[in-house]
């Protein structure tokens, strides 16, 4: 089994792992686009995002991979030799556990010390390529900006030179009041040794400068000076740093995609303990308020001998107190003399509520993102376990599901596998989002998707240790027939050649023990409360037997009307098709004695 699953495991890992890491290059392209990279950062770059993606792409390629491996045995026929040399499932199934074990606590030991070093050195990158300045490649009879405080056109270039001709620039790096407008017959770029600067060298041509220095008095009396120079040869150094430098990892490093579990265990402790510092802060700043003169807080002495105050409790002494406190009669207030001092008060009082408002909202945005980066750490940790559990999920997903359906190849396991990877997708991302925004609790949103899908598992387990035919459409399609009470009706046909011939006697026989018994299973139906009638007895279920019985011993009779009475019995005995199933055997009763 190991020798079947480990080369298909291999192969599909690597093309799941390519499709995840074609959309991560699909979503980055633009910070990566233009900028001169070389190969060794992009493939350095490409590596840890690869690193990156294993949590994403092993799950599903163990998915797909045992559905094909159990698949091909089931097509081949060889599942089913197995079975019958009495070697169930499990068994066969358990050099795969074992090996899923295996992985599933490697899957942890990488989730906790690898992928932590994969994601800073990956996010690093990232960073210090957005940081990079793009290379100059500049565009015909059109303004192009990327030069930081420079506007540039160009009526045309020559390709193999490098020569541009009809240059317009507009020099903002000194600031709009300092600003230059360069025009130039014909030019060109180029980077100085260390390329930390840009070098311009201009031929024939006029620069027209700004003056505005008011440190030396100029421009004061509202003009704007400006100095005019025509050249034939002109040299100009920018400032532009085309290497790339990287950020510093550290950074990085301290934060939480860059922690194992013991160093997040750590952090949420330290953040968990800052909030709660932060919150009795307030907390004693607000008990700590009077108002209207009443002190409402309640003062406690620890073990130490500190004073800490809460918040008062109604109580009668606290309301005889508000109610001695002196009142102020705010209608006197305005009646003064000037009408200013009302507008001044207004004001005041006015301004003391905002501040107030925006003091309060400035500290609970501090503790909401707190609590938040609180909550990314927690994901974090939690996710060091989601991959080993989902490996196990997706194989007691697939193995079975491959030995029920039966089909090797890539094309229909392929497609089984992406539907249920999308189906966890939704629930994984879903679960993330509601955990990162406080909706539900870290570990009900990030252990959601495993939850939704195990049942799943033990289902598909359970259905092919029995053999049960899951996607028999036949059952379905009864079961929901016996649901809506429409129940698809019998097709016998008069048999050309009949093997045993039906004996009177007996066929009166059989129907008379399933008109009596019938009989008693509607009396039965009757003696219970009207409500109860619905679900049944135990009388009528019982009639399941005599009655395909009494069809299958008929139905080599070779009287047609005999046949279309058969075709009236019901599949399923019930409580409403009882009535029907004892007048159809009375007609043939009937008709087997008219015909004697």
């Amino acid at each position: 089994m190991l020798q079947r699953f480990l080369p298909l495991l291999l192969m599909t890992f690597f093309i799941v792992l390519f499709i995840v890491l074609m959309q991560f290059l699909f979503i980055r392209i633009e910070d990566l686009v233009g900028k001169g990279l070389s190969f060794s950062v992009l493939g350095e770059l490409f590596f840890y995002a690869a690193v990156t993606m294993v949590p994403t792409a092993l799950p599903l390629a163990v998915l797909l991979a045992s559905l094909m491996v159990f698949g091909n045995l089931g097509e081949k026929l060889e599942l089913t030799a197995m079975k019958a040399a009495g070697i169930s499932l499990f068994r066969i199934m358990r050099p795969l556990i074992i090996f899923m074990a295996v992985l599933a606590v490697a899957a942890f030991f990488f989730q906790n010390y690898a992928l932590p070093v994969a994601q800073s050195k990956m996010w690093t990158l990232m960073f210090s390529v957005r940081q990079k300045s793009p290379e100059v490649e500049i565009p015909v009879k059109s303004f192009y900006d990327e030069i930081p405080g420079m506007n540039l056109y160009v009526d045309g270039k020559n390709p193999d030179t490098g020569m541009l001709y009809g240059m317009i620039i507009y020099d903002l790096s000194r600031g709009y009041g300092n600003s230059r407008v360069i025009l130039a017959d014909s030019g060109k770029f180029s980077f100085t040794e260390d390329k930390t600067k840009l070098f311009l060298h201009l031929h024939s041509g006029e620069m027209f400068e700004n003056l505005n220095d008011n440190s030396m008095g100029i421009g004061t009396s509202g003009y704007m000076p400006f100095r005019r120079e025509s050249f034939t040869d002109k040299q100009i150094y920018f400032n532009f740093d085309a290497n790339f430098n990287r950020v510093d990892e550290s950074g990085i490093r301290s934060q939480y995609v860059g922690q194992n579990v013991t160093q997040l265990r750590r952090s949420i402790d330290s953040i968990g303990r800052r909030v709660d510092s932060i919150g009795s802060i307030y907390a004693y700043e607000l008990t700590s308020q009077r108002y209207i003169g009443i002190d409402g807080r309640k003062p406690h002495v620890d073990s130490a001998g500190h004073t800490f105050y809460t918040i008062a409790e109604p109580s009668p002494a606290l309301e005889k107190a508000v109610r001695a406190a002196p009142q102020v009669d705010l209608d006197s207030v305005f009646v003064k003399p000037d009408r200013a001092y009302e507008k001044s008060y207004i004001s005041q009082a006015i301004a003391d509520a905002r501040r107030s408002l925006q003091d309060y909202e400035y500290r609970a945005i501090m503790l909401t993102e707190q609590a938040k980066d609180m909550r990314k750490h927690d994901i974090e940790m939690q996710r060091k376990f989601t991959l080993s559990f989902a490996i196990l999920v997706f194989f007691f997903i697939g193995a079975p599901l491959g030995a029920i359906i039966k089909k090797g190849g890539i094309g229909t396991p392929l497609v089984i596998s992406v539907f249920l990877f999308i189906i966890y997708f939704i629930f994984d991302n879903s679960g993330y989002k509601m955990a990162r925004d406080g909706k539900l609790e870290v570990w009900q949103g990030i252990w959601l998707s495993t939850v939704v899908l195990s049942p799943l598992g033990i289902f598909f387990t359970a259905k092919a240790v029995d053999d049960s035919a899951v996607f028999n459409a036949d059952a379905y399609r009864l079961f929901f027939a016996r649901l809506i009470g429409r129940m698809p009706r019998r097709s016998l046909a008069v048999k050309e050649i009949v093997m045993q011939h039906v004996d009177r006697d007996t066929a009166l026989r059989m129907l008379a023990d399933l008109s009596a018994s019938a009989e008693a299973a509607r009396t039965s139906l009757l003696a219970r409360p009207r409500f109860l009638r619905p679900f049944g007895t135990k009388a009528i279920h019982a009639l399941r037997d005599p009655l395909n019985a009494v069809v299958d011993y008929l139905g080599n009779s070779t009287d047609p009307q005999i046949i279309n009475l058969l075709n009236k019995y019901p599949f399923i005995p019930s409580p409403r098709n009882i009535h029907s199933i004892i007048a159809n055997t009375g007609d043939i009763i009937q008709r087997i004695n008219t015909t004697a």
